[in-house]
């Protein structure tokens, strides 16, 4: 008899985790979004609105043989999903990957892709009136977007902040600095080892004045608050048995096991499973995720297989600022432009998840 596995968000993980078993097992893919948000595109289309096309990306010719149900889920029982349009989803298996949500307009609020359309365009004409631009936040996002506004608006005058006295301060150092280097000589100033006290918004840019740490003012004529992701754990937490950690991130077990209930998976962004909230920490789950679905459904008992192992604090990351320059760390060493260029700046990964969505 197939087995029949419900996989509950369909990002990063759960689409291609979808998309890779759809020929072994009966899939079901809960997502209330219409279209695939391919975040790192988003940021670039903050100054370039013509990759919107390409980076919202329609779910409808994902599966071949399974159904992508277009709900919010509500609940996860020992048999099924309930949803918020009544119906009900069973299954043998669950994988949560409800992800995490991040300020606009690099994601959207809840299941809004025309909301995000608009935000975007907005926020680019926004973007195109101001003459001094601050960024609060220097995680990958902010960094970017840094790069991004720097390398197509170089008239702007860029304001990067961030509470911590480097960049990147739990990667090697050759990775901060240089990318702090190549921001400075972008023209984009950098003001570190200072908090922001005063945003006016956590979830979308602003024009407005802000007060740091230090007792400074400064005025922009836009903000963007990029203060990290927040995991999307509202489902997780409707298992009475669950833990969590920094960022509403949900503990799992050896075997990305949130809860007592054996047959409930979950990865991604949502979970703490010793990996960052990134794309290549979900390069390394997708994998063991796959192989343990295949295992279960030919009998193997889980205890039988390899716990999964977490990448660690130093996993690799990719860093574009702009097409054409940034920095990389690739788990044992740095590189620059060329390398992080041909990897993500030029495109992106902008073909990659239109091929996975089967889209030309």
């Amino acid at each position: 008899m197939t087995k029949r596995i419900a996989i509950i968000g369909g990002g990063y993980l759960g689409a291609e985790l979808a998309k890779s078993l759809d020929d072994t097992a009966d899939i079901t893919l809960i997502e209330p979004r219409s279209h695939f948000v391919h975040a790192p595109a988003m940021i670039r289309a903050v100054v370039d609105p013509s990759l919107l096309d390409r980076s919202l990306i329609p779910y409808d010719s994902l599966l071949r043989n399974g159904r992508v149900v277009r709900a919010r889920a509500t609940g996860i029982d020992k048999g099924g999903v309930t949803l918020d349009n009544g119906q009900r989803v069973e299954a043998d298996y669950f994988v949560v990957a409800t992800g995490s949500s991040n300020a606009m307009p690099f994601k959207p609020v809840g299941d809004d892709i025309e909301g995000l359309r608009q935000a975007n365009h907005r926020i680019h004409d926004q973007l195109k009136a101001a003459r001094s631009i601050g960024i609060v936040g220097a995680g990958a996002v902010g960094t970017e977007l840094a790069g991004e506004i720097a390398h197509a608006m170089p008239d702007k005058k860029v304001t990067l902040i961030s509470d911590t006295d480097c960049l990147f301060p739990t990667m090697p150092d050759k990775l901060g600095q240089g990318l702090a280097k190549k921001l400075r000589d972008a023209g984009v100033k950098l003001i570190l080892g200072k908090r922001a006290e005063n945003l006016q918004s956590m979830t979308a840019p602003y024009a407005g004045s802000l007060t740091l740490s230090d007792g400074s003012e400064h005025d922009f004529d836009l903000v963007f608050p990029v203060l990290g992701s927040r995991a999307s754990a509202e489902l997780l937490e409707t298992l009475s048995d669950t833990e969590k950690s920094t960022a509403n991130r949900v503990k799992v077990d050896g075997w990305l096991r949130p809860s007592s209930r054996p047959n409930v998976f979950a990865a991604g962004d949502v979970v703490d499973a010793g990996d960052g909230m990134t794309i290549v920490a979900i390069s390394r789950q997708l994998p063991w995720l796959k192989a343990t679905l295949k295992g279960l459904i030919v009998g193997k008992k889980l205890e039988e297989m390899r716990p999964y192992k977490p990448w660690g604090p130093k996993a690799p990351i990719l860093l574009p600022l702009g097409p054409k320059r940034g920095n990389s760390f690739l788990g044992l060493f740095t590189v620059g432009d060329f390398l992080t260029r041909k990897m993500k700046g030029e495109d992106l990964f902008v073909k990659k998840y239109n091929k996975l969505l089967n889209r030309s």
